[in-house]
């Protein structure tokens, strides 16, 4: 079972060069204290879970949730200590992808910065490839 976790903002990256990686999902060093701190608070749960589901007015965008399990078919990302699980769903759309963590006075939230996208709406929730 798991939990809903946060808001997502999707960003389309143009004109960058992708790194050769075996991970399927970077995380900066904002995002994965934000992770780690997240975890902290909730010890049941043994790191979050990305998936994409079908929503919003460009098609598709991506969810977190908190897991306790990782599934078959989930795709690991292991990073500082960090542990993201990847939805065999969303695996191809995160390909590249580099998840960061924004804080302002008005809003806190994870941003996924990925080339695949080929456009977004108007408030950066949905996104298509």
């Amino acid at each position: 079972m798991s939990a809903s976790l946060v808001r997502a903002t999707v960003r389309a990256v143009n004109k960058r060069k992708l790194l050769p990686t075996r991970a399927a999902l970077t995380l900066t060093p904002t995002a994965v204290s934000k992770i780690r701190l997240l975890l902290q608070e909730k010890p049941e749960y043994i790191g979050l879970k990305v998936g994409v589901r079908t929503r919003g007015c460009n098609g598709l965008t991506y969810t977190l949730e908190y897991t306790m399990d990782k599934e078959k078919s989930d795709e690991e990302v292991l990073q500082d200590g960090v542990r993201v699980f990847i939805e065999k769903k969303a695996q191809l759309t995160l390909l590249g992808t580099e998840m960061d963590f924004v804080e302002s006075k008005l809003s806190s939230e994870f941003i996924f910065n990925n080339p695949n996208i080929k456009g977004t709406c108007g408030c950066g929730e949905s996104f298509n490839i």
